[in-house]
């Protein structure tokens, strides 16, 4: 038994104790009265509590030099990958579990090397992220699937998808740059964030002031979440194989959605924009006073946007 689960943090005490704390201290999301992804004026958030989560198989995938920790909602439904952030871990989606998973979908999330549940590595021994990617798949023999990533895991789910194109049905990004390496690109967001950037804690270049502000229970919890997700003493970044150009990133072949807050400090809205004139495919899409991670601050607004997209449906061009 590690740390974590003597100190009663483990994913399903965690999720229990938010559940509860949401249902008595008034939630811990927001969640927009109106989403501006319906192209409709929208009113000033309101909490939102974690919801149940449905029974999920845990287990691990070996994989050369380590392993991957993963959960499984099973079912036959058409099957929805999670990839997290670099401040997260399989834990990072208990607001798209239940909803995924009770609209049919099975539902696999996983954690990637050097975060919580899985193994550690060494800058000079980096695994190859969308390697490690094809072999949970393959583990779970999902075959084709969806893909919804977030920052730094739409790096490695953005290198799966020019690598392995007839096993993605389509691929959702969350405030991610993507592996970009466009040298106007990357002098663009190198600009946004000066060294005093990285000098912040992560909870402030990553959660919004509204929610900062309305839901310190929340915040909390995304904290606990946060403080677990990275491994001591490992690395944390995978190698990508393609070198993703514009000229790259136009051979994308699955359908495509970008997800930006309108707080987000990494990725405002035009540089997302900026991206999806490149993809082939894509729809946009901007949830105000929300941060880095859409899926936890406002998740009922991007659920249902999530949904529509998988369904097959877009959002307006150039997103809202």
């Amino acid at each position: 038994m590690d740390d974590r689960e003597k100190s009663g943090l483990s994913r399903r005490a965690l999720l229990r104790r938010a559940t509860v704390v949401a249902s008595v201290a008034a939630g811990v999301a927001l969640v927009p009265a109106v989403a501006e992804a319906e192209g409709h004026q929208v009113d000033t958030p309101v909490p939102e509590p974690v919801p149940p989560q449905v029974p999920a198989t845990e287990g691990t995938v070996d994989v050369p030099g380590g392993h991957l920790w993963y959960w499984d909602t099973g079912g036959e439904g058409p099957v929805v990958v999670l990839v997290h952030a670099a401040s997260g871990s399989a834990e990072s989606w208990p607001y798209q579990q239940p909803v995924l998973a009770r609209a049919g979908y099975r539902v696999v999330g996983y954690s990637r090397r050097g975060h919580y549940g899985s193994s550690g590595f060494s800058d000079d021994d980096a695994p190859v992220g969308a390697e490690d990617l094809r072999a949970v798949a393959d583990h779970l023999g999902l075959g084709r699937f969806h893909l919804v990533c977030a920052a730094l895991g739409g790096y490695y789910a953005t290198d799966y998808a020019l690598l392995y194109p007839e096993r993605v049905r389509s691929l959702a990004v969350i405030s991610s740059f993507m592996a970009i390496q466009e040298p106007e690109f990357l002098d663009t967001i190198t600009a946004l964030r000066p060294p005093e950037f990285d000098t912040l804690p992560t909870y402030v270049k990553e959660v919004s002031p509204s929610y900062r502000a309305a839901n310190p229970e929340g915040l909390r919890h995304w904290r606990d979440i946060a403080d677990w997700a990275r491994l001591p003493g490992s690395a944390y970044r995978h190698v990508v194989v393609n070198d993703i150009t514009w000229s790259k990133l136009a051979t994308l072949t699955p359908r495509t959605l970008l997800v930006t807050g309108g707080s987000d400090l990494y990725l405002p809205p035009p540089v997302m924009r900026s991206i999806a004139e490149h993809i082939p495919r894509c729809s946009t899409a901007v949830l105000p006073e929300t941060g880095h991670g859409a899926n936890w601050e406002t998740p009922s607004p991007f659920n249902r946007l999530l949904l529509r997209f998988l369904a097959g449906a877009r959002t307006r061009p150039g997103g809202h």
